[in-house]
């Protein structure tokens, strides 16, 4: 169990917040809760350093509003990714500031605290129709402890506007690069730098590029060393394995 979460508990039952049988229950659920629909595992923190994080397309209203119940029950942290407006609203109604929202990632948050910064996470975008999908990284990596900087619109139309720019690559330990259309900045931008790249094809492209499979080939194949591959507009699991690489460097 987290000796953290412990302590809380024995903390609030010690100061009357709550009853020897709440703080048994408590206890009874930390490793995961089942909620027969979700079964929230309270332990991810304490194993990977990043709170329990929920995809919210697919997931009913009353799901999610239910989770995050759970989740601020417990004193607990949670990260919901591709949240709609229109749910982010009726958190936010129900649970007030406990509840934050990243309009641009299409991040919403209960209960995360602010976390002490720890290294830095350089992310690039090919172009600007690419910012969606790299702002739910760079807020993912803020969140987890991480700064950040942000180089947009750098792609390989244009190599002139990477190449005048490539004294942020010095001052990041991890670089994050995102590109649609034929995804082939994440290859250049590794072959200039010693720093770890994770490329994220993105869906952005006419009819070839298939919804970003072209963009993924031309990733998993590229020549230049150095480079690791997520999921298509798959920010958020490139803003987690930056912020591992940051922290186990760190540590």
């Amino acid at each position: 169990m987290n000796p953290m979460k412990i302590e809380k508990i024995l903390s609030r039952l010690s100061r009357g917040e709550i009853t020897v049988s709440e703080a048994l229950e408590l206890l009874r659920t930390l490793p995961y809760e089942d909620l027969h629909f979700a079964k929230l595992d309270h332990h991810r923190e304490l194993r990977k350093g990043i709170p329990e994080a929920i995809y919210s397309p697919g997931k009913t209203d009353r799901q999610i509003l239910e989770i995050a119940s759970r989740i601020l029950a417990r004193d607990d942290e949670a990260i919901f990714t591709r949240m709609s407006e229109q749910t982010y609203k009726k958190l936010r109604r129900k649970f007030g500031s406990a509840v934050k929202w990243y309009a641009e990632a299409r991040i919403a948050t209960v209960g995360v605290s602010k976390r002490p910064s720890k290294g830095k996470v350089l992310v690039v975008t090919a172009g600007t129709s690419d910012i969606p999908a790299a702002e739910e990284a760079a807020v993912t990596c803020e969140l987890l402890g991480c700064k950040v900087e942000r180089l947009y619109d750098v792609g390989v139309a244009g190599m002139h506007r990477l190449t005048s720019n490539l004294k942020q690559f010095d001052a990041a330990d991890v670089i994050i690069v995102l590109a649609g259309m034929e995804g082939a900045l994440p290859s250049v931008v590794a072959g200039l730098t010693s720093k770890p790249v994770i490329a994220v094809p993105t869906s952005v492209g006419y009819g070839a590029s298939f919804g970003g499979i072209a963009a993924l080939l031309g990733m998993l194949s590229s020549c230049s060393s150095g480079i690791g591959v997520v999921n298509i507009d798959n920010g958020f699991g490139a803003g987690a394995l930056a912020a591992v690489i940051v922290k186990n460097k760190r540590a």
